[in-house]
Order: C-alpha cells, then sequence, then structure tokens
C-alpha cells in the first residue's frame, strides 16, 4: 500500500496560523472597504446630485464592488485552505494527489492545486 503524501506536521500549525491571519485581515479591510461606498451614504437619496456626482458614485459603487467581490473570492481560498490543513491534506494536489511546489506555497499559500493541473483547469 502507498504512503498518504501529507505536509510535514511542523509546518501546519505555523500555515494554519498564517491563513488565519490573512483572513481576519481581509475580514477587516472588507469591512473598511464597504465603509467607502457612496451607495451607504443615507442622504444620498435625498439629494438631486448632478450628473456628474451620479457618475462618480456609480463609479465608486462599482469599485467597491469589485474590490469586495476579489476579498471574498480570496477568503473562499483562504477557507478552502484552512479546511485542508485541518483534514491533514494541505500542501497536497487536489487534482492529482502529488505534492505542490513549496516555493508556490510560499507565494501563494492558500493554493489547493499544483502548478500544472492549475494551467490545465485555466485552458
Amino acid at each position: 500500500m502507498a504512503k498518504q503524501l501529507t505536509f510535514p506536521t511542523n509546518l501546519l500549525k505555523p500555515v494554519g496560523d498564517f491563513l488565519k491571519a490573512r483572513l481576519a485581515s481581509l475580514k477587516i479591510n472588507k469591512k473598511k472597504i464597504s465603509s467607502e461606498d457612496p451607495f451607504n451614504d443615507k442622504t444620498r437619496d435625498l439629494d438631486n446630485a448632478a450628473t456628474d456626482t451620479e457618475a462618480e458614485e456609480q463609479f465608486g459603487h462599482a469599485r467597491v464592488t469589485a474590490i469586495k467581490e476579489e476579498l471574498n473570492r480570496k477568503s473562499a481560498q483562504i477557507k478552502k485552505a484552512l479546511a485542508r490543513v485541518k483534514i491533514g491534506k494541505y500542501g497536497i494536489c487536489e487534482d492529482c494527489g502529488k505534492m505542490i511546489d513549496t516555493d508556490r506555497l510560499a507565494v501563494f499559500p492558500e493554493a489547493t492545486m499544483c502548478i500544472n493541473c492549475e494551467k490545465k483547469r485555466e485552458k
């Protein structure tokens, strides 16, 4: 029977702690960026803004929405990586089952696929 690949146990806790801290930071950033959304201004409905002001508000809202979507995407990736830490599968490609290159994990610690499988999925 083949031995199951696992990431070194002594590295899982620091990686998990790092990912949890990163997730908390994303949550703070999401709250901060939400406060910058011009659509959250309660007085906005009461004013008769000029067309250029309305356009600026629309642009500001679109910007905030895009940033929040990216923060949500990153949060989901980190949560997925944390789940893999918890079950002992962190650092193992979810597609091919091989170890994910440590250089990739150093740059992108929430990676759940090796670079080859990631490239195949993007095609």
